[in-house]
Parts: structure tokens; C-alpha cells; sequence
């Protein structure tokens, strides 16, 4: 099949001619010529030469046909996803009775939230929720079945060690907690299974899906597994650890320290970066595609896509789990999950059990119990180190199965595709060159007007982002996502429309459309087979979808050549075309909907330097150029596209001056669908001393930072004395700023504000003092610090000129430096920790004596009496009242 081959569309015209019934000599010589047109150029030669002919012998599809078709097809496909998303766990029409209890282990999680926030070092983490656990576990092993074994070991390891997280840098724990669970036959066993979950939360937080849930789904998985009259072959550990939200702390502790680690072959990790729904595989190995494949085995309900691995290792998501600490400093492999819907309330006070569906916690119980108990008894299990040999590809379809095969295999079959593509193109382009030459010329003006699209429609959408900015109205679609397909997407859609409708009626005059929907297909298939080149080239996994978008394609292509010569552009072709797209077009719209569903939350804390609208326009425009690409030839088939552009246009501009009117509020306080704003609130007090130790300043105040891109915007009007008057200044010779960052992200959030007020006096305050100053045989100076005080502290040191931190007795001996140039620690403590010492090796160089270092402590109040004062409640109160009010506004 050709789309407008030169023969059929010459035999169209020539019996036309016939019909006419002109016997004369001019009639004669026109079907001589139409004769000769295939072999004397391409379809724009016979169509000039016939005048409008070659236009007629199309049958142009009518713009309102193809653009509601398309548009049915799109949200029909859309539907699809949706029910598949919506589907949390499969119904049963039989079989027995589910081994895993969703409603038992919501009521471990009900009691676990119940406690409250669960900082490291409060009341709340270190004693009422381990003793939570413990007695719960008491219970279970009182009901376990006599051929297992169970054993409970609660650790409280001290250590450090340093990570290249956010930029850089180093961590320092002290008895902190993990509550340890060993599974085991009677008679023991040799190697052992990981599971990990963390019991501590955020500040403010209940922590509900991140982490609760999940360590409520391991005692059930540990209840149903020990009373099972099954044997294991291998043990299954079960970590509840108490320190994940201090940066992966109590796992680095247990990996490290604890007896039981030896043991461990392989470990699944239970995260969440939203709340509840379908639990995501984002992570494996490194390399053991073993693990991939007992997942596509054992999961019962499977969500998983080595994309999703691809993107959150390439750090563009600002974020961390235990997976890192297993295997960075386990050298471990292992799998892991996360809870991905909703994330919103991630992190916040909205993290209830109430909003995590009975159905999320079956679905995850259910894979999580089938995983653990298949690698439990696996043979490989025992000698996973020899199955390390490469990545695997891998990605469900739809929830109902998973496709996994080695990468190397992948790469095969990817440079295969490329070869068919190579073949079915140099076709066209190694015939006799006087058949050719039009067709090559068109093919390559076609890609460059593709390109051009492609290049303007990102531009008009990178404009409109800027511009809502520049204005002040980022965020629009944060509580209204269809905003931003009203704004970006079609514009991004109209754009790409108007170029190539401009492009057929000046530069394409006269050439057949069908001629040239062929031509624009072969384009896009070039397009997406150079992307699958380059991705697999690189050695990435995900090169898989660009094979998708080139195979089914091709197939369908070469499968309706027959009915397109028969029928042309008519309906049947049009449904043959679009069922041959499903696939590739399906599985798009089931990766955009997982992108967006992660991406759009994190954009609402992304910090204050990164514009979200740029981001999200350019993600829509790179969507609507996949989506589109073979659709293009669908404008070149149509009559006409200006109603089509006329409404694209429309809606655009409607919903751009809906924007700039500022009636799409960012955030809800809908109590059934919370969007709230993140903005972080301390009340500090600032002591600075100069080289000689005596106090150089000292004030107090309100610090406050708005963790997206809009500041405070919204606040001011009913918060007046939040303005730019009060930004906070950065003092230029301590430490980031001189302000006591929980972690070194000052480079993400620059924009914030320091509201006088009174000091703060806090019943633990903390004391930093020097306690010895020496010199080294190395010619440094030694220079040992003590430092007492809560649970959660930083330090800080930045060198001066002339000066370099050799060593320390922190982290492995070898000083990091955050992304800012200074180095930063971070420090906590269980309930009980002795005074905290460490020493720093400074070199210095004689041209530069005075002032080695500038060194700070901050003191973070996270629990207890002492994280609250006056003033903070009343502005905090006031941000309440505030968005209660915004949102009966938005109510009214």
C-alpha cells in the first residue's frame, strides 16, 4: 500500500477521463500524459499537470468527521485508562477466602495514626508506637504455627555516613530505633528476605501512607505468614524502622550494624509518595533481573514500569528512599514500591487512614504477601549474586500482567525494529531516481515542516507560561488540572494545526492528500524510529515505547495497504487506522496519566526557583508531539482545518483571560479533596559571634518559606505584614545564608521572609562550645566541637580563603560539600543520647592566618512543648482562617 500511490491515483484520474467519453485528440493526450506521470515524477507532477485533478482524486475527509473521531477516539482511550486505574483489586467470583486481611491491617494502622506525629527522638516514635508494634507482634508470635520460629530484636544503632542526596551531604544518628523481626523456620536458616517500612512521620503529620500503612501491611503479611502451616525455606526480616524521615538514617543503622544484616539476600521497600491507591514498582535491582521476573510471577495485581525507575533515578524528583541505603551500603538488590495517587496531602496533616481505600491496602497486602512468600522459598534467593548480569525491561499492561524481558534482549529487538524501518524507508528512497527525487524532497521538506511544528508549538507554550508568571498566576491548574489542557494543550494542538495547514495550501499546492498523508506518516515513523535509536544507544530501558510507537504503526501500515487502494479515505480505512494505533496510543495515554499524577503534586513544592507553568507547558507540548504524530497526516487527508483552529484558538484565549483574571484559585481546603499550600513556619532566634567569641548580633523572628513557586502571594492580602518588606536577607559571610536550613536545599527555595518577634526561650536549648584546638604532624589544625541539645540539630561550616576541611570524624572521613559550597551535617537522637563530639581537620595555608572557619549549630524543634510558641500559633491560626475563607470563596 501507498497512501496516494502514483498508479492508483492515475487510474482514478484516467477513468474519470474516459467517463467523460471525450474520444477527440486532446482527451487522447491527456490520458497519454496521466499515463506517463508515475514514471516521470511524483504525484505533485501529474496533479499540476492535470490542474486540479490531482486535488479532486482524493476524497478529502470532512474536517468535523475527523476531528470528532479522533476526538471520540482520544477520550474513549482515555476511559480505558481511567477504569483501569480505578480498578484497585480484581474481583473474585471464587476461590477461597483472601489470606491477607485489609480490615485487620486497617486497624493496625487506625491505632498507629492514632498516636499522632511521630518524630525521631519524641515520646510519640520512640516509645508509644514501638511499644505499639511490640505488643502487637507479641500477639502474633503467640498464634504463629509451630513449624516457624519467631525472634524480635529492637536496636538503637548510632553511626553516620554521607550521601550525595539534594546536592550533598552528611548524616549523624544516635540511638535511635528499629524494631526488628526475624521469620524463620524451626530449624533456622542461612539466608534471609527483606522487608522494610518506616514507622516515623514528618512534623505535623500522621503519616497515615507514608509510612503507616505500609507497617500495617507487614504485621498482617507477618501474621498471615507465620500461622501458615506452609514452610519457608528461607527467613523473612521484617524491619520497622524509626528513622527514615531524618534522610534514611535508622536503615543505613541496621544495614550496617545489626547481626541479622548478613543474612539478607534481597529486600522489598515500602514507600509512598502520595496517598493510597495502586502501590507503583519504580525501583529494582541493581541489575538481578531475578527479582523483576518473581514479580511478574508472584504479584497478584501488578503496577510496575521501569520508566518510572529511569526517572526517579535520574534525580529529577526531589526525593530519596531506604532503597538507596540497601543498595549503596548493602550491596543488596531489591524492589521498590510506592503509593503514588493523591500526592497532594503527602506530607501533611490531610495524611488521614480515613483517605486510604480498604481496597489500596488489600491490593498492596495481597502483591506484597505473594512477593515475599515466593523469594522465601525461591532456590535463588540463596545465590543472588549470581544472577546479576544486566537490567531488565519491564511495564504492566493496564494492571493485568506484566512484560518483562532481559534489556540486552530489548536492544536486539529495538535494533531489529530499526532495520525494518531502514528497509520499508530506503524502499522508497533507492528506486530509479527520476522516482524518487520528488518524493525525496517532499519527505525531507515534510520533516523540517514537522519540525518546525513541533518547535513553535513548544515556543507558544513556553511564551503563555512565562507570561502567566511574569503575572503572578502560576499554579492555576494546581486545583484544576484541566486548566492546563485548556491553556497548554491547545494551544500546543492548534499550533502544530496552523503550520501544517499553512504548509499544504502554500507549499503543497495541487499535490494529491493522500499522497501526502503518506508522506507524513513515513515522517513520523522516521521520527519515532531516530528516538528509539538514540534511546537505546544510551542504554535506557524506556526505549521500549519508542519500539511501541514504530512497530504497531508500521504493521498497521503495511496491513491496510489493500483496503486504502479500494477505498481511500473513507470511514472503514479510517477505523482500520485508529484500531492499528490502539495500542501504541493506549499504553501513551496510561504513561501520561502516571506522569502527570506524580508531577503535578511535586510541582506544588518544588521551591521558589523553578517556574511550574515552564515545566508543565513544556511536558503538555512534548504529550501533544507524540500524540500527534500520527494524526499529522490526518490534516493533510482533511478539506479544511480552520474551524478546528478557530476552536482550539478560542478556547485558549478563553482560558488564558480566565487565568489572568485570577479565578482559578490554586489551592483547596475542601475537606473531601484538600490541595493545600505548603508553606514551612519557624520561630528562630539568631545569635552570631565574631572570631574573638563575643556576640556580633542577635535577633528573633518568624522565618517563613513558601515552598512553591508563588511565595506569598496569596497570603499577604489577608496577612498584610507578609510582604516583600520583610524578605529575608541573606547574611553573605555564614553558612547558607545565615539561616538554620532542616536540609541544603537553599538553592531550591530562595524567596523567603523573616517576620520580627519576640526571642524564643526553649526548655532544651542547645550548647555548642569548642573543646580543644590543636596541631597536627600534618601541619592542620585539629579542632574538636561538643554539642547537646533536641532531637534534630545542623551544623555547618564554611571555609574561608586560603583554608580546606581535610578530614572529619564524620560520615568516612571525607568532608562533602552541599550543592552551595558549604559543608552541612545533619543530626538526631533517640530519647536518650550522650553529648554529641566530632572533630574537623582544617588546612591552612600561611598567606591567609586570620579565621580558619565559620562554623554554626542550628537547633530544629520538631515534638513537644517546646516546637510551639504565641506567635507562631497566631500566624499559623491566621493562615487557617485565611484558607477557609479562600475557599468559601471559591465555594460562592
Amino acid at each position: 500500500m501507498e497512501w496516494g500511490s502514483q498508479s492508483a491515483a492515475v487510474r482514478r484520474l484516467r477513468v474519470g477521463v474516459e467517463r467523460r467519453g471525450s474520444p477527440a485528440a486532446p482527451g487522447q493526450e491527456g490520458r497519454e500524459a496521466s499515463e506517463q506521470g508515475p514514471l516521470l515524477g511524483s504525484p505533485r507532477d501529474w496533479a499540476r499537470k492535470g490542474g486540479d485533478g490531482g486535488r479532486a482524486a482524493g476524497s478529502g475527509l470532512s474536517e468535523a468527521r475527523a476531528a470528532v473521531a479522533l476526538l471520540l477516539y482520544l477520550l474513549g482511550l482515555r476511559l480505558l485508562v481511567q477504569l483501569s486505574l480505578r480498578q484497585l483489586v480484581l474481583p473474585a467470583s471464587s476461590g477461597p477466602r483472601p489470606e491477607f486481611s485489609a480490615l485487620r491491617a486497617r486497624n493496625y494502622l487506625e491505632h498507629i495514626t492514632s498516636i499522632g506525629p511521630r518524630t525521631t527522638g519524641s515520646l510519640e516514635n520512640e516509645v508509644l508506637t514501638v511499644n505499639y508494634l511490640l505488643e502487637q507482634i507479641k500477639l502474633i508470635k503467640a498464634e504463629s504455627s509451630s513449624i516457624h520460629k519467631i525472634s524480635v530484636d529492637v536496636q538503637r544503632p548510632t553511626g553516620s555516613f554521607s550521601i550525595d542526596f539534594l546536592g550533598g551531604f552528611t548524616s549523624y544518628y544516635d540511638n535511635i530505633t528499629n524494631v526488628v523481626v526475624k521469620l524463620e523456620p524451626r530449624n533456622g536458616a542461612q539466608h534471609a528476605v527483606l522487608s522494610n517500612c518506616h514507622f516515623d512521620s514528618v512534623a505535623n503529620s500522621p503519616g497515615a501512607s507514608d509510612d503507616a500503612v505500609s507497617c500495617s501491611v507487614m504485621l498482617e503479611i507477618l501474621r498471615v505468614l507465620s500461622t501458615s502451616s506452609e514452610a519457608l525455606q528461607h527467613a523473612v526480616i521484617f524491619l520497622f524502622n524509626g528513622a527514615e524521615e531524618n534522610v534514611l538514617q535508622a536503615s543505613h543503622g541496621f544495614i550496617t550494624q545489626h547481626p541479622w544484616a548478613n543474612l539478607i539476600r534481597a529486600f522489598i521497600n515500602l514507600e509512598a509518595a502520595g496517598v493510597g491507591g495502586k502501590e507503583l514498582v519504580f525501583q529494582t535491582g541493581p541489575e538481578n533481573p531475578w527479582l523483576v521476573q518473581a514479580y511478574v510471577l508472584a504479584a497478584k495485581h501488578p503496577f510496575a514500569s521501569v520508566v518510572a525507575q529511569e526517572v526517579f533515578q535520574s534525580g529529577i524528583i526531589p526525593s530519596d528512599t531506604d532503597f538507596r541505603i540497601y543498595r549503596d551500603f548493602g550491596s543488596i538488590p531489591g524492589i521498590d514500591l510506592a503509593f503514588i495517587e493523591n500526592g497532594y496531602i503527602y506530607h501533611t496533616r490531610y495524611d488521614t487512614s480515613d483517605r486510604i481505600l480498604t481496597d489500596s491496602i488489600q491490593r498492596a497486602g495481597d502483591n506484597i504477601l505473594a512477593v515475599l512468600k515466593y523469594l522465601a522459598t525461591s532456590d535463588r534467593l540463596a545465590s543472588s549474586f549470581e544472577y546479576r548480569h544486566g537490567n531488565m525491561v519491564f511495564f504492566d499492561v493496564l494492571g493485568l500482567f506484566v512484560i518483562a524481558y532481559p534489556a540486552r534482549v530489548g536492544s536486539i529487538i529495538n535494533y531489529m525494529v530499526v532495520v525494518a524501518v531502514a528497509l520499508y524507508l530506503g524502499k522508497k528512497f533507492l528506486k530509479p531516481k527520476q522516482k524518487v527525487a520528488n518524493y525525496t524532497k517532499d519527505f525531507f521538506c515534510g520533516l523540517g515542516i514537522t519540525l518546525i511544528s513541533w518547535f513553535t508549538s513548544l515556543v507558544t507554550v513556553l511564551i503563555i507560561a512565562v507570561f502567566i508568571s511574569l503575572i503572578g498566576q502560576s499554579l492555576s491548574w494546581y486545583n484544576h488540572f484541566y486548566v492546563s489542557v485548556c491553556l497548554y494543550g491547545t494551544a500546543a494542538v492548534a499550533k502544530i494545526t496552523l503550520v501544517h495547514t499553512l504548509a499544504k495550501r502554500f507549499y503543497y499546492v495541487h499535490t494529491s492528500e493522500h499522497y501526502l498523508g503518506e508522506v507524513f506518516f513515513d515522517i513520523s515513523l522516521f521520527v519515532h524510529c531516530g528516538s528509539l535509536l538514540l534511546l537505546t544507544s544510551q542504554g535506557l530501558c524506556s526505549a521500549f515505547i519508542s519500539a511501541i510507537w514504530v512497530v504497531f504503526p508500521l504493521l498497521t501500515k503495511l496491513l491496510i495497504n489493500k483496503e486504502f487502494k479500494e477505498n481511500g479515505a473513507k470511514g472503514r480505512f479510517i477505523l482500520i487506522y485508529l484500531l492499528g494505533m490502539f495500542i501504541p496510543y493506549l499504553y501513551a495515554l496510561y504513561l501520561i496519566w502516571a506522569v502527570f499524577e506524580m508531577f503535578t503534586p511535586i510541582l506544588g513544592r518544588s521551591g521558589s526557583e523553578i517556574p511550574p507553568d515552564v515545566v508543565l507547558a513544556s511536558i503538555l507540548a512534548l504529550c501533544t508531539m507524540i500524540l500527534s504524530s500520527y494524526f499529522i497526516s490526518f490534516i493533510y487527508l482533511a478539506k479544511n482545518t480552520k474551524v478546528t483552529i478557530f476552536a482550539l484558538a478560542s478556547v485558549c484565549a478563553v482560558t488564558l483571560l480566565l487565568v489572568c483574571s485570577g479565578i482559578f484559585f490554586p489551592y483547596s481546603a475542601d475537606p473531601a479533596n484538600p490541595k493545600p499550600k505548603r508553606v514551612f513556619l519557624q520561630h528562630l532566634t539568631r545569635t552570631f559571634h565574631g572570631l574573638d567569641g563575643n556576640i556580633v548580633k542577635r535577633d528573633s523572628g518568624i522565618w517563613i518559606n513558601g515552598f512553591d513557586y508563588t511565595g506569598m502571594s496569596h497570603i499577604t492580602p489577608h496577612i498584610p505584614e507578609i510582604n516583600d518588606t520583610i524578605r529575608a536577607p541573606c547574611e553573605e559571610a555564614a553558612p547558607l545564608c545565615g539561616f538554620p536550613w532542616y536540609l541544603p536545599v537553599h538553592f531550591l527555595i530562595r524567596k523567603n521572609w523573616y517576620l520580627p518577634a519576640p526571642e524564643v526561650s526553649p526548655g532544651n536549648p542547645s550548647r555548642f562550645r569548642l573543646i580543644s584546638k590543636e596541631q597536627t604532624p600534618s601541619e592542620s589544625v585539629k579542632l574538636t566541637f561538643e554539642v547537646t541539645g533536641p532531637s534534630h540539630m545542623s551544623f555547618y561550616v564554611r571555609t574561608h580563603e586560603g583554608s580546606t576541611l581535610s578530614r572529619w570524624s564524620l560520615g568516612n572521613g571525607t568532608p562533602i560539600t552541599s550543592k552551595g559550597g558549604d559543608y552541612f551535617v545533619f543530626y538526631s537522637h533517640g530519647l536518650q543520647a550522650s553529648p554529641w563530639q566530632f572533630w574537623i581537620d582544617v588546612q591552612v595555608s600561611e598567606e591567609h592566618p586570620e579565621g580558619m572557619v565559620t562554623v554554626a549549630i542550628a537547633a530544629h524543634y520538631f515534638s513537644g512543648e517546646d516546637k510551639r510558641s504565641p506567635q507562631l500559633d497566631a500566624l499559623k491560626n491566621s493562615q487557617k482562617r485565611d484558607r477557609e475563607k479562600s475557599f468559601k470563596q471559591q465555594k460562592i
